[in-house]
C-alpha cells in the first residue's frame, strides 16, 4: 500500500508542484520533462529551492532557459551538477531568476555569466568602487576587446549588476549595501563611459580636465537599480587660455550620457540626468568651476542647494572633482539662512505631491504621501537646518543621516527608529519592483501575480498579497504621520510665517466651514497624528485661540503651526497647549506678547518647551504671566548673582508697609526667580554637562532661598522693633543645614535652618530670647503662608533635641548643648552648617563653635564609626516609605543621594581635620578633596559622584513634571515619560532611563558599602 503511494505521489508532479508554490503547475512540468532538465525533474533539492524564490515558475522558466543557451553539453552538465551540490549557487541564481525576468534574459544571452555566481571571496561580498571599476575594465578591454565598446559596457554592467542582485535578493547584502553598491557600480559604469569617449576622441580628452559629480541618490551612495543618474559636469582647459577646452569637455560628457542612455542590442544602462546643473535644461552642459560657483553665489535657488548636499565626484578629474566639492559644500551648509528657507523647501515638496496624476498617487511608492520622498525631504530639512552648525550631520546617504540626527538629539530616537524601518521597507520594495523587469517606475503593481512575487521576495509566505499590501500601508502611514510631525515642525524664525491653512493643522477657523464636522475630524486627526491624546480638547482651545478677525487671532494662527509642532516634540503635548492657551489669556491684549513671540523664534520655541515641559514651571509662569518677558532677552533665563538677588529683595522689602507685604515682595522675587531657574534648566541651559546643570541649579536655588531669608529677616526684625519702639535686643543669625547648607537645594528641597542669637552686652537675656523667638516664628509664618506665591518651607528639627527643644538658641546654649550632650549624628549634621541670613559676625561665630564637632582632632573612634554604621542600618530598614522600590530611591535607596553623602560624610568626620579640603559643605567637592588626599580612588569618586548627580536630576525632574517633590521616579504614563524627556531619553525610553539608573546606584552602593560598613 505504501508503495502504491509513494508511487502515485512519483506519478503527479502536478501536485507536487502546487504544494511547492507553482501558478502554473502544467506548464512547469512541461518545462521539467523537457530533455536539459528532465534528469532533475524529480530532485526535491531543486524543486525546493524553486519553491523558495519569489516566483518558482519565473524562476524555473529562467534556468530552463540559461540551460538551453548553454553552449554545449559539458557546460550545461557542470551547471546543473553545481547548482544540485553547492547550495550558494542555488540560492543565488535561483533566487535572482525568480525575482527578475530581465536578468533571467541577461543570462540567457550571455549563460557564461553564471560563473559570477559560483564563488563568492571577500572582494565579491563588500567590493568596493575600485573593485567595480577593475572588473568592468578587464570585461570591456581584455574579455571583449573585439565587440563593439558601447555593447561591452553594457553587458559588463549587467554582469556586475547580477552579482549585486545576487547578494541583495540572499541577503548577503542588506539594504543600505545593495544601494551603495549599485552607486558605486553606476560611479564605475561612468568612468568607464567617460575612458571610452576619450579613447574615441583623444584630442578632446588632451585638451581638459573633466569631474563628473553624481547627485541624487548616486551621490548619496543609494542608488536604485533603476533610476536616473543625475550628474552635474565641471571641467578646466589643461592650458591657460585654452578657449576650446569647454567644447572638448562638453563632446566628452554628452558622448559619456549616450554610452549609458542610448538602447544597443544589450539594451540601455539607465539615463544619464543633468537637468540639476545650473539652469537645467537651459544652462550649457559643462561649465569651469568659476563659473558654477558664480551660478551658485548669485542665482541659486533653495532647492538647488539641497540637491547639492548629495553631490559627489565619482568619475574623471579626482582632483577638480574634490575642488568643486570643496567649493560649493559651504554654501549648502549656509543655505538655510536664505529667507524663506524652510518654506521654500516645504513649497517644493508640495508641488511633487501635486504633480503626481490623479490615479496614481494611491500607488506611488516614491513622490506620495506616505512615501520614500517624505523620509527624504524631512531628514534633508533637518539637515540642512542644523547641519550648518553641527558637522555630524552632514552625510548625503538617508539613513546615515538619519541615524546621525537621532545621535544628536534632533530626532527623537522611537522616530528616528519607525523612519529607518518604514524607508528600509519602501526602499526594498522599489527595488524589488525595479528588478523584475529592470525598468524605472515606483507605482505599486496591481495584479495579483505581481503583488504576490513583490510579497514572496519581501519573505512573507503565509498570504503574500495581503501581508504586502497591510505592511505598506502601515509603513505609509507611519511615515504620513512622522513626516509631518518634523517637516512642518519649524526648526528656523522664518517658520512662524506659516499659517494654520498651510500647515493643514485646521480649517479656516473663523469661517464658514469651521464648524462642520468634515474640517473639525480633520483637524482632530491631525492633532492626534502629531501626539495629542485629547485632540478635541486641542481642537477646541485652537478655536479658542485663533478664532475671529482680531489682529490677536491672526498672530495665533500665525504662531500655532510652529507651537503645535514644539508642543509634539514633548511628553505632554495636552498640558503645553492648555498652558499656552492659559498664558495667551492671561496676556493676550497686551501688545508686546504676541509681538514677542511672533518676532523672537527662540522666545516662542522655549515657551512652548517650557509650557510643555511638566507643571512646575507652567504653574509659576501662571502665576505671574509678565514673566513670559523674560524669554526674549539672549540673557534672559541667566540665574541672577547673589548681590543682585539682595538688592532686588532689600529694596522689594524696604518700599512695603509692614511685615507681611514685605515678606509677599521677597516671596514674589522668589518666584519670579524659581521660574527663571526651571526654564532655564528645561532649556538645558544651566550648565554643558549634567553635573555642571545640578551645580548650577543648586547654586541658583540656594541663592535665592537665601536672600529671601535675609529680605524677609529684616522685615520682621523691623516689625519687632516698630512695635516694641526700641531695637532688637539681640543679634541674630540663621543657619543653613543639610542641602541649603551645601549649596545643593532641589526644586522640591525644605530650606533646613537653625536659629541662634546672641544678647546684646547688658541686654536682659530672657527679653532677648522672648524677641528673637517672636522674629523668628513670624518669619516662618509669613514664609510658609498660603498665597499665590509658592511657600518657603523652614524646617528647624536639626537643632538640638529635635522637635523637642527650643526654637531658637543663644550662641552660649549651643555651646553648653554640644560640649555636654552632642551626639555623633549631630556632628555629622553639622558639616553642612553655614551661616545664610542674619547678623554675619554671629554666624562665624557659630562655625568656630562647631568646627571641633565636625571636624574632630583625632577623627572617629570605634565606638562612634559603630554609631554612624548602626544609624546607616536603621535609616535603611525604618524609614523607607512602604512600597517603595529601594532600588530607584533616590534618596534612601542603594546608590541614592544618602549612600554618597553618608560616605562622604564620614571621610569628612575622619580626615576633615587634617585635610583642609574636606572642609566644604558641597558633596562633589568633597570626593575630590577625597581623591586627592588619596582617601577614595577616581573609580570610586567617579562612581559616587555619577549617583549624587543622577539622583539629583531625577528629584529635579520629578518636582518639574509633577510640580510636587517626590523620591522616586513616578508610576503615571505620562510623567513617567516626562522625566525621561528631561533626563535626555527619547520617547519610548523610559524603561531604559530606569535601568540606567540601577546600574549607576548600583555601583555607588558598592563603594559605599566598602566605605561605610567594610574596613579599609
Amino acid at each position: 500500500m505504501d508503495t502504491e503511494r509513494s508511487g502515485a505521489r512519483r506519478s503527479n508532479p502536478v501536485g507536487r508542484l502546487v504544494r511547492r508554490g507553482f501558478t502554473d503547475p502544467e506548464a512547469a512540468a512541461r518545462r521539467l520533462a523537457e530533455p536539459a532538465l528532465a534528469a532533475h525533474a524529480a530532485d526535491s533539492v531543486l524543486l525546493d529551492a524553486l519553491a523558495a524564490t519569489a516566483d518558482p515558475d519565473q524562476a524555473l522558466h529562467g534556468l530552463a532557459s540559461l540551460v538551453e543557451a548553454c553552449r554545449d553539453d559539458a557546460e550545461r552538465h557542470k551547471l546543473l551538477d553545481t547548482l544540485t551540490t553547492a547550495k550558494p549557487l542555488r540560492d543565488r541564481l535561483l533566487g535572482v531568476l525568480g525575482a527578475s525576468a530581465a536578468l533571467g534574459e541577461h543570462l540567457a544571452r550571455h549563460p557564461h555569466d553564471w560563473h559570477e555566481l559560483v564563488t563568492f571571496e571577500l572582494h565579491d561580498i563588500h567590493p568596493g568602487p575600485e573593485e567595480f571599476v577593475r572588473r568592468l575594465y578587464r570585461h570591456i578591454w581584455e574579455e571583449n576587446d573585439d565587440v563593439a565598446r558601447a555593447d561591452a559596457l553594457r553587458s559588463g554592467y549587467r554582469r556586475l549588476l547580477l552579482t549585486v542582485a545576487a547578494r541583495d535578493l540572499t541577503g548577503t547584502a542588506d539594504l543600505g549595501q545593495a544601494a551603495a553598491e549599485l552607486a558605486d557600480l553606476a560611479g564605475a559604469t561612468l568612468q568607464a563611459a567617460l575612458d571610452i569617449a576619450a579613447e574615441e576622441d583623444p584630442a578632446a580628452a588632451r585638451a581638459c580636465r573633466l569631474a563628473v559629480i553624481a547627485m541624487g541618490k548616486c551621490g548619496g551612495r543609494e542608488l536604485n537599480y533603476i533610476s536616473d543618474v543625475d550628474v552635474v559636469f565641471v571641467a578646466e582647459p589643461r592650458t591657460d587660455g585654452d578657449v576650446d577646452a569647454l567644447q572638448a569637455a562638453t563632446r566628452l560628457a554628452a558622448r559619456m550620457m549616450r554610452l549609458c542612455s542610448d538602447s544597443t542590442r544589450e539594451g540601455s544602462i539607465w539615463q544619464v540626468d543633468a537637468n540639476l546643473r545650473p539652469e537645467g535644461k537651459n544652462g550649457p552642459l559643462v561649465r569651469t568651476l568659476a563659473s558654477h560657483l558664480a551660478y551658485y553665489q548669485r542665482w541659486a535657488k533653495t532647492w538647488e542647494f539641497q540637491a547639492l548636499l548629495k553631490a559627489r565626484p565619482v568619475a574623471g578629474d579626482a582632483a577638480l572633482g574634490q575642488q568643486y566639492l570643496a567649493a560649493v559644500s559651504p554654501m549648502v551648509w549656509q543655505a538655510s539662512q536664505r529667507e524663506n528657507f524652510v518654506q521654500d523647501v516645504q513649497q517644493m515638496r508640495r508641488r511633487v505631491i501635486e504633480a503626481i496624476p490623479a490615479a496614481e498617487v494611491e500607488r506611488e511608492l516614491k513622490l506620495g504621501p506616505g512615501g520614500l520622498r517624505d523620509v527624504e525631504f524631512s531628514v534633508q530639512l533637518l539637515q540642512l537646518v542644523h547641519g550648518r552648525t553641527d558637522e555630524n550631520l552632514r552625510s548625503a546617504t538617508t539613513l546615515t543621516a538619519l541615524a546621525d540626527l537621532s545621535a544628536g538629539g534632533y530626532v527623537g530616537r522611537a522616530d528616528a527608529a519607525a523612519l529607518d524601518s518604514a524607508y528600509r521597507f519602501l526602499r526594498t520594495l522599489e527595488h524589488r519592483i525595479q528588478l523584475f523587469q529592470l525598468r524605472r517606475t515606483h507605482l505599486v503593481p496591481t495584479a495579483e501575480q505581481d503583488l504576490r512575487r513583490l510579497g514572496r521576495s519581501l519573505g512573507l509566505r503565509a498570504d503574500p498579497v495581503a501581508e504586502l499590501l497591510a505592511e505598506w500601508k502601515r509603513h505609509g502611514r507611519e511615515v504620513r504621520r512622522l513626516h509631518e510631525k518634523l517637516f512642518y515642525r519649524p526648526l528656523l524664525d522664518a517658520v512662524a510665517h506659516l499659517d494654520l491653512e498651510e500647515a493643514g493643522l485646521t480649517s479656516r477657523f473663523g469661517g464658514a466651514e469651521s464648524g462642520s464636522a468634515l474640517s473639525v475630524g480633520a483637524a482632530q486627526a491631525r492633532l492626534a497624528a502629531l501626539g495629542y491624546r485629547e485632540p478635541v480638547g486641542a481642537f477646541r482651545h485652537l478655536q479658542s485661540l485663533a478664532t475671529g478677525v482680531s489682529r490677536r487671532a491672526a498672530l495665533q494662527r500665525t504662531l500655532l503651526p510652529v507651537m503645535l509642532g514644539w508642543f509634539a516634540d514633548s511628553a505632554d503635548p495636552d498640558a503645553g497647549l492648555l498652558s499656552f492657551r492659559k498664558v495667551s489669556d492671561s496676556l493676550g491684549s497686551t501688545p508686546w506678547y504676541l509681538r514677542l513671540l511672533r518676532d523672537e523664534g527662540a522666545a516662542a520655541q522655549n515657551l512652548a518647551r517650557i509650557l510643555s515641559s511638566g507643571r512646575l514651571a507652567p504653574d509659576l509662569l501662571l502665576r505671574a504671566p509678565e514673566a513670559v518677558a523674560l524669554l526674549g532677552d539672549t540673557d534672559g533665563l541667566d540665574p541672577r548673582s547673589p548681590q543682585v538677588l539682595d538688592r532686588e529683595v532689600a529694596s522689594a522689602v524696604g518700599r512695603a508697609d509692614d511685615a507681611a507685604a514685605a515678606v509677599a515682595a521677597a516671596r514674589s522675587v522668589r518666584r519670579r526667580e524659581l521660574f527663571r531657574t526651571a526654564a532655564a534648566d528645561v532649556l538645558g541651559r544651566l550648565g554643558d554637562t549634567p553635573a555642571a546643570g545640578v551645580e548650577a541649579a543648586g547654586l541658583a536655588l540656594t541663592g535665592l532661598n537665601r536672600a529671601t531669608l535675609s529680605g524677609a529677616l529684616a522685615a520682621c526684625v523691623a516689625a519687632a522693633e516698630a512695635s516694641t519702639g526700641e531695637p532688637l535686643p539681640t543679634r541674630l543669625a540663621v543657619i543653613a543645614m543639610g542641602r541649603f547648607g551645601g549649596h545643593e537645594l532641589g526644586y522640591g528641597s525644605d530650606a533646613d535652618v537653625m536659629f541662634v542669637h546672641d544678647p546684646l552686652p547688658g541686654a536682659d537675656e530672657t527679653k532677648a530670647s522672648n524677641a528673637a523667638r517672636q522674629v523668628f516664628e513670624e518669619l516662618r509664618r509669613l514664609l510658609q503662608l498660603p498665597s499665590t506665591e509658592p511657600p518657603l518651607l523652614i524646617d528647624a528639627d536639626l537643632r538640638p533635641e529635635g522637635r523637642q527643644g527650643a526654637l531658637v538658641r543663644t550662641i552660649g546654649s549651643y555651646a553648653a548643648y554640644y560640649r555636654r550632650w552632642s551626639h555623633t549624628w549631630e556632628s555629622q549634621a553639622l558639616l553642612r552648617a553655614k551661616p545664610v541670613a542674619g547678623d554675619r559676625a554671629l554666624g562665624e561665630e557659630f562655625l568656630a563653635l562647631i568646627d571641633p564637632l565636625r571636624y574632630p582632632e583625632t577623627g572617629l573612634d570605634e565606638a562612634e564609626l559603630r554609631e554612624i554604621r548602626r544609624i546607616k542600618a536603621r535609616v535603611e530598614s525604618e524609614r523607607m516609605p512602604r512600597g517603595a522600590d529601594p532600588t530607584t530611591h533616590t534618596k534612601l535607596g542603594r546608590g541614592g543621594l544618602a549612600d554618597v553623602e553618608w560616605t562622604v560624610q564620614l571621610l569628612q568626620l575622619q580626615a576633615g581635620h587634617a585635610v583642609p579640603g574636606l572642609r566644604t559643605t558641597r558633596t562633589l567637592r568633597a570626593l575630590g578633596a577625597a581623591v586627592d588626599a588619596q582617601l577614595l580612588g577616581r573609580d570610586e569618586a567617579d562612581a559616587l559622584s555619577a549617583a549624587w548627580v543622577q539622583a539629583t536630576r531625577v528629584r529635579n525632574a520629578v518636582m518639574l513634571v509633577r510640580g510636587r517633590a517626590g523620591d522616586s521616579f513616578p508610576a503615571e504614563p505620562r510623567e513617567l515619560a516626562g522625566v525621561a524627556r528631561y533626563l535626555g531619553y527619547g520617547e519610548g525610553h523610559a524603561g531604559e532611563m530606569v535601568d540606567d539608573y540601577r546600574r549607576t546606584a548600583r555601583l555607588a552602593r558598592d563603594v559605599m558599602e566598602r566605605i561605610v560598613f567594610g574596613e579599609r
